[in-house]
C-alpha cells in the first residue's frame, strides 16, 4: 500500500526495545549477573557490533539490553539490608524534587525527594530517593522544589515489587525507596532557586488570570484550571469518578493534548511575527518549556515536550525526521534520564496511545479513504463548493473514526490494567471530547497571554469562552456515564496477562506497520483481534 504515513525510517528502534526489554529484566530480577558483569559484557558486545558488519545487530541488540539491565539496578540503588530492619525515626535533610498538590486544610505537605545528608550513622542513605509526608505549623508554607529541608520522621523502606495499583507500586514505579511519614518539617536549610521561585509565582499568577470573572462559579473555575494547569485537586470526588468512568481523565493531565495544542497556538503566533524560522524554534521552545514547567514539570508535559521539540528541531536542521522517529527518540531521551518512568502508568498509556496513532490510526485513514472516495467519477476540477464540503467531512469523519479506534486498543487495555474499568463508551466520548477539550486548552492559553500582557478585559472573555465549553463538557459527561454499558468494573485474571496483552498488541501494530500492512500478511486485523482475544479470554468482569 503507497502512503504517506508508511516507510519512515526509526533506527533507534535499535536502541529503545532492547533497552525497554533490559529495564523490565532488572525490574523483575531475572538477571543472574551482577551488574559489573553486565556492564562489562555490555562493552564488549558493543566493541564487537563496530568491528563486524554481519554481526552487529544482534551484538548491538544484546549489549544495550545487558546495560538496560544494569542501568536499572545501578539508578533503582536499592540499600536491600534495609528490607529486613523495622521502621526508625531518623533525622534528615533532603532536596525536595517534585511536591504534591497540598490538602485543603494547609497542614500538611507531601512529595519526591533524594536524601542529601541523614544521620551520622546512615551514610549509606545518601542520596536515596524518598517519598516523604510532613506536618507543617501553622501559615507556614509547603516546601518548593529544589529547596533543602531538615525534617524528623519515621523512614520505612518499601518492598521491591509492590503491587502496580497500590500507592507503594506508584512509587516503586516512580524509583522510590523508602518512605518518611509522621514527619516534621524542622527548617529550611538552603531555599529554593530564584527559578523555581519564579514559577511558583507564575503559578499563582497563573490562577489568579483564569479565576477573572469567574468568582462567583467556584466549581467551573476549578475545573478549568485543573484542565489547563494540571491542577487535579481541584476536582470533586464526584468530577473525578464521572471523568474516570467515561474514559476522559486524560483531558485533566498535562500531556500531549495540551502541549500540541499550546505549541501550536506558540508556533502559529511566532509565524505571523515573520521571525526567521531558528528564532521561531528557540522561541517558541522557551515558551512551551515554561508552561510545562510552572503547572509542575509532570513527567507526561515533559516527554511530550521532548517530543515537540525533536521533531521541530529536525525541521528547523532539515534532516530527516516524522513524528514516529520523533516519538522514537524522545522515548530514548526519557528512559535514559529517568529510566524507571517505563513503568508508570502515565508513560506506558501516553506512548502507546501515541504509537497507535502513528503505527495503525495514520495508515487505517489513508487506506479507507483510498477504498470509499466521494465522486470518484467526477473530476475535481469539476467539483462545486458543495462537493468540496462533502468530502472534507467525510475526510476527518474517517480519520476521527480511524484514529478513535487505535488509541482505543491501548485505553481500553490500559484502562482494565491500570484503572480495573473496562470502558467501551471510551471511543465514543473521546471522539466528541478531545477535538472539543482543544478549544478549552486554547481559550485558556489566549486568556493567559492576554492576561500577562495586561489585557485583563480580552482575559475575561476567554475565560468565559473556555469555561461555556467546559461546562457543556461536564453536562455531556454526566449524562453519558448513566447511560448502560459505558463503563464495567473489570481486571485481568492474572495481572501479568494484562501488560503481555498491551505488548502484544502494540508489537502487533509495529509489525503490520513495517510490512506496510498488506493484506496477504493479515491486514489491519491482527490489533483488533488480538485486544478482543484478550478481553474475551483474561479479564473478569464485575
Amino acid at each position: 500500500m503507497t502512503s504517506r504515513s508508511l516507510g519512515h525510517r526509526a533506527p533507534l528502534l535499535w536502541v529503545l526495545l532492547p533497552l525497554m526489554a533490559g529495564l523490565v529484566i532488572g525490574r523483575l530480577a531475572w538477571s543472574p549477573l551482577s551488574p559489573m558483569v553486565e556492564t562489562v559484557a555490555a562493552v564488549i558486545l558493543a566493541g564487537i557490533a563496530l568491528g563486524f558488519r554481519r554481526a552487529w545487530a544482534p551484538c548491538l541488540a544484546v549489549s544495550v539490553l545487558l546495560s538496560g539491565t544494569a542501568f536499572y539496578e545501578l539508578r533503582r540503588a536499592r540499600l536491600s539490608d534495609w528490607d529486613t530492619l523495622p521502621p526508625r525515626e531518623i533525622r534528615a535533610t533532603l532536596q525536595v524534587d517534585r511536591v504534591f498538590p497540598p490538602r485543603p486544610d494547609g497542614k500538611s505537605a507531601s512529595g519526591l525527594g533524594h536524601i542529601a545528608g541523614a544521620d551520622a550513622h546512615l551514610p549509606e542513605l545518601a542520596g536515596q530517593s524518598v517519598y516523604f509526608s510532613l506536618a507543617l505549623k501553622h501559615g507556614v508554607p509547603p516546601p518548593l522544589r529544589s529547596s533543602e529541608i531538615a525534617v524528623i520522621g519515621v523512614l520505612q523502606t518499601l518492598p521491591r515489587s509492590p503491587p502496580g495499583d497500590t500507592f507503594d507500586g506508584y512509587l516503586a514505579n516512580a524509583g522510590v525507596n523508602f518512605r518518611l511519614t509522621r514527619g516534621r518539617l524542622l527548617a529550611t536549610v538552603a531555599p529554593a532557586t530564584a527559578y523555581h521561585r519564579f514559577c511558583e509565582t507564575a503559578l499563582s499568577r497563573f490562577d489568579h488570570i483564569l479565576d477573572r470573572g469567574l468568582e462567583r462559579q467556584p466549581a467551573l473555575s476549578g475545573v478549568f484550571r485543573a484542565m489547563l494547569l494540571g491542577q487535579q485537586q481541584e476536582l470533586s470526588e464526584e468530577q473525578n469518578l464521572m471523568f474516570m468512568q467515561s474514559g476522559t481523565m486524560h483531558l485533566f493531565s498535562i500531556s500531549g493534548l495540551h502541549i500540541a495544542t499550546i505549541a501550536g497556538a506558540v508556533y502559529g503566533i511566532l509565524m505571523l511575527l515573520r521571525l526567521p524560522r531558528w528564532l521561531q524554534v528557540v522561541a517558541g521552545a522557551v515558551v512551551l518549556w515554561l508552561y510545562v514547567d510552572i503547572t509542575g514539570g509532570t513527567p507526561s508535559a515533559v516527554r511530550s515536550f521532548i517530543m515537540v521539540m525533536f521533531l521541530h528541531g529536525s525541521r528547523m536542521l532539515r534532516v530527516p525526521g516524522s513524528p514516529l522517529s520523533a516519538l522514537i527518540a524522545s522515548a530514548v531521551v526519557v528512559l535514559l534520564l529517568q529510566p524507571m518512568q517505563l513503568f508508570t502508568a502515565s508513560f506506558q498509556l501516553s506512548y502507546g496511545i501515541v504509537a497507535a496513532l502513528l503505527l495503525l490510526g495514520l495508515p487505517l485513514t489513508e487506506a479507507w479513504l483510498e477504498r470509499w472516495k466521494f465522486f470518484a467519477d467526477l473530476p475535481k476540477p469539476a467539483w462545486q463548493w458543495h462537493h468540496h464540503l462533502r468530502d472534507g467531512a467525510w475526510r476527518k469523519l474517517l480519520g476521527m473514526v480511524s484514529i478513535g479506534l487505535a488509541s482505543t486498543l491501548v485505553s481500553t487495555l490500559g484502562g482494565v490494567v491500570i484503572f480495573k474499568l473496562f470502558t467501551p463508551g471510551s471511543l465514543v466520548a473521546n471522539l466528541v471530547l478531545i477535538p472539543v477539550s482543544v478549544l478549552v486548552v486554547l481559550a485558556g492559553f489566549l486568556s493567559l497571554l492576554c492576561g500577562l500582557a495586561g489585557l485583563g478585559g480580552l482575559s475575561v472573555v476567554f475565560n468565559y469562552a473556555g469555561v461555556l465549553v467546559l461546562a457543556g463538557i461536564e453536562k455531556s459527561v454526566r449524562f453519558f456515564v448513566t447511560l448502560p454499558g459505558v463503563y464495567h468494573a473489570a481486571h485481568f485474571t492474572p495481572a501479568w496477562l494484562g501488560f503481555a496483552a498491551l505488548g502484544g498488541v502494540l508489537g502487533a501494530m509495529l509489525y503490520g506497520y513495517a510490512t506496510r500492512w498488506e493484506l496477504r500478511r493479515g491486514g489491519f486485523w491482527p490489533p483488533f483481534a488480538l485486544t478482543v482475544l484478550a478481553l474475551v479470554l483474561g479479564v473478569s468482569f464485575g
